[in-house]
């Protein structure tokens, strides 16, 4: 037998109340939403208390879950709408330390465009690669949120444009274009950042 999709699991827990149905649906998602809210907050401490908000809002919601939606833009767009709100209480998330960055999880260090791959690292490359993913998590804290959001849940999600625009509640088109201008932004600091360097 097949296992009950997203929205199958989220309808019958309305419908029932059946704990065991939640539970199933936390640990689907438990560490591919985490993992985004701890890039997208900066915070494992912040990004813990924004996962638990984001699935005590399931469960209020739960009851306003239109059928035919998909479960996951909105339970992106909850965790999105929760990571920002814990941003505002605490505007120290703009001041992370390199050292906290640094401390987090390597399999979490992603980079944009796999410009950090290698098959067959030198000490050199090591070094350069860790500058690199250092300089990608630094310029994507810089971003504003609005830009962040999107290659947060795009790049480092893998959602389809669709499914960010649904997660966000704007437009495809405007969230390709968000996308866009955050390239555009990330590239043209890259570039200052070779010339500087050499």
């Amino acid at each position: 037998m097949n296992e009950p999709s997203d929205e199958q699991l989220l309808i019958e827990y309305r419908d029932s109340g059946d704990r065991g149905l939640f539970a199933q649906l936390v640990k689907r998602y438990e560490h591919e939403l985490y993992s985004y809210l701890c890039r997208y907050m900066n915070s494992a401490e912040m990004a813990e208390d924004a996962f638990q908000t984001t699935f005590l809002q399931v469960h209020l919601k739960c009851s306003q879950f239109e059928e035919g939606r998909r479960f996951r833009p909105w339970l992106y767009a909850i965790a999105t709408n929760q990571a920002i709100d814990a941003q505002r209480r605490n505007k120290r998330h703009r001041a992370a330390s390199l050292d906290q960055i640094n401390s987090r999880h390597d399999d979490d260090a992603g980079s944009l465009m796999d410009m950090l791959v290698s098959d067959d690292p030198t000490p050199l490359d090591v070094v350069e690669s860790q500058e690199a993913r250092d300089w990608v998590r630094g310029e994507m804290e810089a971003l504003p949120d609005h830009l962040r959001s999107v290659v947060g849940l795009v790049y480092f999600q893998g959602l389809k444009y669709r499914e960010a625009a649904d997660a966000l509640e704007i437009p495809v088109g405007t969230v390709k274009s968000r996308l866009h201008a955050a390239l555009v932004k990330l590239n043209e600091a890259w570039q200052t950042n070779q010339v500087q360097r050499n």
